[in-house]
This record gives structure tokens, C-alpha cells and sequence, in this order.
């Protein structure tokens, strides 16, 4: 029985792994391999593949049979190709111990550098480099590193700067730092051979009395330790919360990189540095990166010395300089894509230790795909892949300055990406009122409610404590393209004193936060903002995709100006139109609590008329934004209870206007209070029990229609019915609706092409979807719905356990982002089955908040819909994700 591989060796211009191999070999590893087949020049090593941290973890933290035995013979052919041994005291070999998962981590996991070092091997790396004091500061490194990272020893406590600041730091730098202000020196250079020997010696007491054992001398001792401690970091808390920000597998487990060390700090004719092919931010061509003389790589990440532009290098060592430009050129012509690079040199000797695709800006990515299929590396479709839509966000909202100093006083969910800075307020009309003196401002509330829509609208931001990601609060601030945070239970509001509280801080009405709608935090004070810029790469790459996709992109849009945004954003339609956000601005929610209040039929359509010019002037505002596009409507769907207001000061307020006794207001309130709003008297059952409401509707739809389409512009209205549970409910109200539109047509002499269908969101629906496409010509699934019915979830309610769903390993991910494909998923597609049974040419598409989310916009492409709509500011994205 052929063994199983564990590790892959690399140096001399061979290897044993590939580029591709990165599922085995992790990103670094496979970078190295692939280098060293280019001829590059790389420090020999070998790399233990993500399949033996695996095992390990499988094994309980053992390492698999055959893994270790396979290292120390890759360990052999090192000593061989660099003409050292490992352990010898004469002679010693070095190596790092470096992580390398498949997807890039930076930072999040462990290294060792400098291994193999003893009270015996530092002599004899002395004694080779006739450099007393570079191997006793590598020794002093070494100590430090080994004993955070492998032994454990991560205390922490407060030093006094010289400045007179206190800052805590973890014990080794700790008396690192009392060493430099003993001396009264500032850099690493300037302590010498004895301050040195003297730290070591500290070090290594420091180790026995933090563990109660010595600092390991043994070097094949300190690898396989080390070794562990890499796989064990795999499962840091670091590691762990980046991959689930990042949506890594955990079950990918990390590479193990052990490589021969160089040294960049061996004098002035050594270096180490850090580079991209193009530059990260801005995506420009052109050679970036930063380096250190005289350094270790790890100088140049921490921040310790301020380090140079890589074109300083030219001066002092123009032939290395050179060759890391020739280097450059020749991996991203082989790679295809901008790359980070690492590299070291040692005594004017250039060794490269690291390839990877580079991080880059939503700015950059768009540029360099552009650029790079203008400049022939990669063709169009190529270009499209490369820039990720979550990243698109960056472009289309203000965010965050990347060297802002933060003070984040609480989190919530990141419910409307961009940033926003204003004034706290917590009445919508507080809202309104400072926004007219040009204020601007932040409405915080306990959650929002249709009633917010005028507040909401004058805020930059908005924030609540209560509400998941599908909240009121969440789907109308993507609506608006505001920054929104929601379901912030860090915050405590009073609304009587107009403040709130976070993390010790009291924040009173007119204090100035700001928002990251991107992350979720909650930030005291004004922070600094950049605006978004959309150029002319941007409108290339868009204009690629667009030939590229299949599915169809609308928005949902309520007002003419989110159709203006989402026909700038290049939405080919309305998919969701929803006419209850008309009815909450000025007279409106006057005329409709009109109609509520009203004792008989004769009452409500009287109390309708006045809400009738105000719908057909909205439809013609939508309409001629989007001619010649199809527009969704939906017909009324919440329930009666939201148009009336809830406390008791609002309620007298409306009896006063009204001129009602305050007892039938409290009386009809109650009356149409539910147990259970969103199973209740909502939807297609309000229209069954109040046809008037639906008609009024329809005919300031067709009416609107007509007006334009005399004008000379086209009109493409479809009339979705919500909530529909069986064919009859449908087959109803399309009887009388139609008449309505037919005696519209006919007053008006005047055709429009129009379509009947539904919104498809319980379970009951997708059982009949055969029945109910006899009378529908479209479905649109509304997925917030769907998903909450699948589930038995309240996606209001479940922020505030599906958290612990997520850490625990329950759900993967919240369903209510991204389409459970488990079970929601599934029934869409039963759905689609029995809807195109009966009606072969049945359009099809979603209209819930998952429509502008990528992984859901993949897997509608698969289901084979028409179109998905979102938010006018994820259209963007949707389309690149299509």
C-alpha cells in the first residue's frame, strides 16, 4: 500500500509541488513551488500539506503516521543544497516555520523564525558570519517568538514609555523596551553584543518562571513543536474569526512551510521587504512596495522603523534592484495578476520568499482587470471574474479613511454598507426638522417603523437596537443606499432623556457619531470619510459583464428618485415596487387612516379618492423613469395596524386631527391588533376583505399608464398580488382588477400591454404552483417571507439568537442573507418546476433582499430565473455576481 505524502520539497530549481496545488500546499507553498520552477532563486525548504493538519486534528493533535519521518528526510536534502546541518554547532542550519492556508490569511496565523538556535549553535552562527552581535540579536529574536508563540507565554503587562505614556506589552518586548531606555537608545542597531547577551539571558529566565520549564535546546525539539503550533493556530481566535468574516472553510486546515532562513539583517548590504506588482490602492501600474536595510521581515510588518519606497533600493543596490524588477515583470506575466511579493536580501544576494495574489482596493481591482485585459494578459471574461461583488460596496458608499483613528463604542449588524457621520437624533421628525437647517444626522430608534420613512430619508445613517438584517430599518436604508446598523443591543436608548448608552459612554441628542454600515460598529466623534468615485474603468468592466451574464437585473424602487438611481446603476426594471411606502408622507397617512377608520365601504372608497391622484402621480414618476423597462407593482401588503400610530401621545395627537374620540381611535386599534401580523390580515386577505383598496390601485396604475403611453412613452406595468396561498384568491381578484384596467383602457382609449402574477412566499403557494400558474404570467419569489416561513423564524426576532446559531456551528451562515440552499432553496425550485409546467414561458424572479447578495444571485442563475431585483445600490453588484 503505496504511503500518503505529507511533504513536498522545494530548492535547487526543482519541486516537487506545483502552483495549482493549492488546496495541498496552501497559498505560500504553492507560490514557492511554483518560483522555484520559474528558476527563481528561493531559500530551499518543504512544505507539510493542509491534509496532515487535518489528521492532526482528526488525530487529536497528534501528527499522522509517516508526516514527521517525511519531514526530518526533506530536512536531509535542505542541509544538502545550503551546506549547513540543522543542530550543528559549527555550521548551523536556520529555518522559519511559516503558515499557509489555501486562502490568504495575513497575519491571522503563527510563525517562528530563526529555529534551530542554542547556547551552542549561536556560537558557531557567530563564528560563520564573523557577526557576534547579528547572531545574538536572531538568538534574542528567536527566544521571544518561541516563547509567545509556541510556549505560550502571552502575558502582558503596563510599561512607561519615555514620552511618560503608559502602554501595555507583552513581557519580552516589555524588557526589550527597559533595555533600549536603560541605555538611553531609541533604535534595535544601537544596543550592543553585552546588552544583548544580557537580554537573552532574561529571556530564557523568563520562560522557566512563566512555564516552570527551560527554553527547549534541542532544535529538532523546537520544530516539531513549533510544527504543532502552527496547526494549532489554525484554531486561533484570530484565525477563526477571519475566516468566518472572510466565509473560509474550516475544514481546510493549514499548510506548513519549512524554509532555510536568509538574513536581511547582516549589514548595510542586506534587506527585507514587502511588495505588489501594481499598486494595492489605486491599482496603478506601477512597481510599489516598501523595504527596510539591515531587517528582518518581520520589522517591516510591526512598524518598528519607518521603512523606505522600493525605488530607494535602486541607489544603494542597483543590480539587486534590478533584478527584483526583472523578477516582478516575469511572475505577473506568468501569474496574470497583481501579487504580493516578499523578498529578502543577504549580503547583496536577492532571495525571493513569497508569491501571492495581492489584496487590492474595490478601485484597484477594477483598474487592473480593466488594464490587464487592454494590456492582453487576460481576456474580458477573465476580468470580470477578478473583481469580487461584496467588494463593489467600497465604490458606490462613502466609507471609512484607512488611517482614521477609531473609538468603537458598540457593534451591531451590518445591515447597509458605506459610512456616515452626524448628529444623534431619536424622533424621525427631529430628523426632518434638523436636516432642513442643513444639519446632518444620525436617527437612532429602538427600531424603525413605516412612519420613519420622512426621518429615515433626511438621515445620513441610521441605527437600532432592535431588528435582524431583513428589519424595516435594514430593507429600506438599502433601499436609500443609507449606512445602517441594526439589532445593536450593545446600545441602550432612553427615549425620555434623548440619549443613549454603549460601553460606559452617555450620548446625548446632538453628539456626533458615526457609523460603518460595512462592519457594524458604532463609533464615537466625527471620523474622516472618503466619497466614492465611479470612473471610466468602472463603466468598461460593467459594460463586459453586461454582455457576458444571462440573468436580468432589476431594482426595487418605490419612488421615482430610487428609480432614477437604479436606472443609473443600470437595473433593467423594477422587480418590486411597494405601494405601502407611498401611503406614510404628509396627507397620505392622513387619507389612510381615513380609510381605516371608516365604518362602511362608502366611507373608505371617499377616504380612497383623496389617495388616488397621489398613487397615479407616483406610478408616472416611476414610470417615465423607467420607460420602455417592466415595473412590478405590488399591491398593498402589510397589515391595517402599522398605518396607525402606537402610544398614547400619538394617538391623542390623531384624535385631535381628526376630530375623533379618542375612545373609537383606541377601539379600532385594538381591533386590528394581531397575535401574529405576519401570518395575519395582510397581503391578497385585505384586498378579498376590502376590494376597494386593490381597485383604487389598479386604476391609478392604468391611469398613469395611459398618460404616458399617449405621450409617446412605453409602459411595461405587471400587477403582483402578495400573498397568495391558493389559485381561487388569484382567480378573484384578477376577475375584478382586470375589469378595472379593462374600463381604464376603454375610458381612455388607449392600449397597454399589462401582466397579472403573484408573489410567491409560503410553502402552500409552491405546493399549488401548478394551479396557481393557470391564472398567474410571472412569479416573484419573495425570499425574506419564504425564508421566514421555511424556517418558522421571525427575521426580526432571530437577531437575537441566530448569532448563537453561527458561532455554534448550527447554521453556517444567517438565511436571511444568503438563500438556504438546504431547504429554501429547494423550494424555490420545486416551485419553478410546477409554475413552468402549466406555463412553459412563465417569467420568473426574486424580489427579496437576497437579490443583491452574490451567493444567492449564483444560485438563481442556476435555478434557471429571469431576473433577481434589489436595492438600487446592489444593482451593481447583482450584476457582476450575475
Amino acid at each position: 500500500m503505496r504511503k500518503k505524502k505529507y511533504s513536498y520539497y522545494f530548492g535547487d530549481g526543482k519541486a516537487e509541488g506545483r502552483g495549482n496545488w493549492k488546496d495541498r500546499l496552501g497559498g505560500k507553498g504553492a507560490g514557492l513551488a511554483e518560483m522555484t520552477h520559474l528558476g527563481i532563486n528561493v531559500p530551499s525548504g518543504f512544505t507539510i500539506t493542509t491534509v496532515a493538519c487535518v489528521e492532526y486534528f482528526h488525530r487529536r493533535k497528534k501528527f499522522p503516521a509517516g508526516m514527521w519521518e517525511q519531514a526530518l528526510k526533506h530536512l536531509k536534502r535542505v542541509e544538502r543544497s545550503m551546506g549547513t546541518r540543522f543542530g550543528d554547532p559549527e555550521n548551523p542550519l536556520l529555518v522559519s516555520v511559516r503558515s499557509g492556508a489555501q486562502a490568504s490569511m495575513p497575519g491571522m496565523m503563527d510563525t517562528v523564525l530563526n529555529l534551530g538556535l542554542n547556547d551552542q549553535t549561536v556560537q558557531g552562527l557567530a563564528r560563520r558570519t564573523h557577526n557576534s552581535r547579528f547572531a545574538l540579536d536572531a538568538y534574542r529574536r528567536f527566544i521571544a517568538m518561541f516563547g509567545t508563540i509556541v510556549l505560550g507565554v502571552k502575558r502582558e503587562r503596563n510599561f512607561t514609555l519615555p514620552d511618560g505614556k503608559v502602554q501595555k506589552k507583552n513581557l519580552f518586548d516589555g524588557l526589550f523596551e527597559e533595555k533600549k531606555q536603560k541605555k538611553g537608545v531609541q533604535n534595535d542597531t544601537d544596543l550592543d553584543e553585552k546588552d544583548l547577551e544580557e537580554l537573552v539571558g532574561q529571556f530564557k529566565r523568563l520562560i522557566r518562571q512563566e512555564t516552570g520549564s527551560p527554553l527547549p535546546d534541542d532544535p529538532y525539539r523546537q520544530l516539531r513543536l513549533a510544527i504543532e503550533a502552527v496547526f494549532n493556530s489554525w484554531y486561533g481566535e484570530r484565525a477563526v474569526t477571519y475566516r468566518k468574516f472572510s466565509g473560509i472553510p474550516e475544514d481546510w486546515g493549514t499548510a506548513v512551510n519549512v524554509q532555510a532562513m536568509v538574513f536581511g539583517n547582516q549589514g548595510i548590504n542586506s534587506a527585507t521587504g514587502v511588495a505588489f506588482t501594481r499598486d494595492a490602492n489605486t491599482g496603478r501600474r506601477r512597481f510599489f512596495g516598501e523595504f527596510l536595510f539591515n531587517a528582518q521581515g518581520e520589522d517591516v510588518v510591526a512598524g518598528i522603523r519607518t521603512p523606505l519606497p522600493i525605488a530607494a533600493m535602486a541607489r544603494r543596490l542597483p543590480v539587486v534592484y534590478r533584478e527584483l524588477q526583472k523578477i516582478y515583470k516575469k511572475l505577473e506575466r506568468h501569474y496574470r495578476d497583481m501579487l504580493d511579493l516578499e523578498f529578502t536580501v543577504q549580503e547583496g544576494k536577492l532571495y525571493m520568499l513569497q508569491t501571492r495574489v495581492g489584496k487590492r482596493t474595490a478601485a484597484a481591482a477594477v483598474r487592473i482587470a480593466v488594464e490587464m485585459a487592454q494590456e492582453g494578459l487576460i481576456n474580458r471574461e477573465t476580468a470580470v471574474q477578478r473583481v469580487d461583488p461584496h467588494q463593489l460596496d467600497q465604490l458606490l458608499h462613502p466609507t471609512i479613511a484607512p488611517m482614521a483613528v477609531l473609538k468603537v463604542i458598540a457593534k451591531g449588524l451590518a445591515a447597509s454598507p458605506g459610512a456616515a457621520v452626524g448628529k444623534v437624533v431619536f424622533t424621525s421628525a427631529d430628523a426632518q426638522r434638523m436636516s432642513e437647517m442643513g444639519e446632518r444626522v444620525v436617527l437612532v430608534r429602538a427600531e424603525t417603523s413605516p412612519e420613519d420613512i420622512g426621518g429615515m430619508h433626511a438621515s445620513q445613517g441610521i441605527l437600532t437596537a432592535r431588528g435582524g438584517m431583513t428589519s424595516h430599518a435594514a430593507v429600506v436604508g438599502r433601499g436609500m443606499g443609507k449606512p445602517c446598523v441594526v439589532g445593536c443591543s450593545e446600545i441602550q436608548i432612553d427615549e425620555e432623556k434623548y440619549l443613549f448608552t454603549a460601553s460606559g459612554h452617555t450620548i446625548r441628542e446632538g453628539q456626533i457619531i458615526t457609523l460603518n454600515g460595512t462592519t457594524g460598529d458604532v463609533i464615537l466623534g466625527d471620523v474622516p470619510l472618503i466619497e466614492p468615485t465611479l470612473g471610466k474603468d468602472f463603466k468598461t468592466l460593467m459594460g463586459w459583464m453586461d454582455k457576458i451574464r444571462q440573468l436580468k437585473i432589476r431594482a426595487n424602487a418605490d419612488t421615482p428618485e430610487d428609480a432614477k438611481v437604479a436606472r443609473k446603476f443600470g437595473a433593467e426594471g423594477i422587480g418590486l415596487c411597494r405601494t405601502e411606502h407611498m401611503f406614510f408622507e404628509g396627507d397620505r397617512i392622513m387619507a389612510v387612516r381615513e380609510m381605516i377608520l371608516a365604518e362602511d365601504e362608502k366611507g373608505r372608497k371617499r377616504a380612497l379618492a383623496k389617495l388616488l391622484p397621489i398613487q397615479r402621480g407616483d406610478f408616472i414618476g416611476i414610470f417615465r423613469e423607467m420607460k420602455g423597462l417592466p415595473v412590478t407593482i405590488r399591491l398593498l401588503d402589510p397589515p391595517l395596524h402599522e398605518f396607525l400610530p402606537q402610544t398614547k401621545a400619538e394617538l391623542e395627537e390623531l384624535a385631535r386631527t381628526m376630530n375623533v374620540e379618542l375612545s373609537v381611535l383606541k377601539a379600532k386599534n385594538r381591533s386590528l391588533q394581531e397575535f401574529n401580523p405576519m401570518l395575519g390580515h395582510r397581503g391578497c386577505r385585505l384586498g378579498i376583505t376590502y376590494p376597494e383598496v386593490y381597485e383604487m390601485q389598479v386604476q391609478a396604475m392604468m391611469e398613469a399608464a395611459c398618460h404616458l403611453t399617449r405621450q409617446g412613452v412605453r409602459v411595461f406595468p405587471e400587477v403582483m398580488i402578495p400573498l397568495v396561498v391558493d389559485v381561487k384568491e388569484l382567480e378573484l381578484l384578477k376577475t375584478r382588477l382586470t375589469d378595472i384596467a379593462q374600463q381604464v383602457m376603454r375610458r381612455t382609449r388607449t392600449r397597454v400591454r399589462y401582466l397579472f402574477g403573484t408573489m410567491i412566499e409560503l410553502p402552500r403557494a409552491i405546493l399549488v404552483a401548478d394551479q396557481i400558474a393557470r391564472e398567474a404570467e410571472f412569479f416573484s419569489f419573495g425570499t425574506n417571507d419564504l425564508t421566514q416561513t421555511v424556517y418558522g423564524l421571525s427575521r426580526d426576532d432571530a437577531g437575537k439568537f441566530l448569532p448563537d446559531y453561527i458561532e455554534q456551528g448550527i447554521f453556517q451562515e444567517d438565511p436571511f442573507v444568503t438563500i438556504d440552499r438546504a431547504a429554501v432553496g429547494p423550494m424555490m425550485e420545486m416551485g419553478i418546476r410546477k409554475g413552468r409546467l402549466v406555463r412553459p414561458n412563465l417569467k420568473i424572479g426574486i424580489c427579496g433582499e437576497h437579490g443583491g447578495e452574490p451567493r444567492s444571485v449564483e444560485y438563481c442563475h442556476q435555478l434557471g430565473l429571469d431576473y433577481v431585483s434589489c436595492s438600487p445600490y446592489r444593482v451593481p453588484i447583482a450584476r457582476l455576481a450575475a
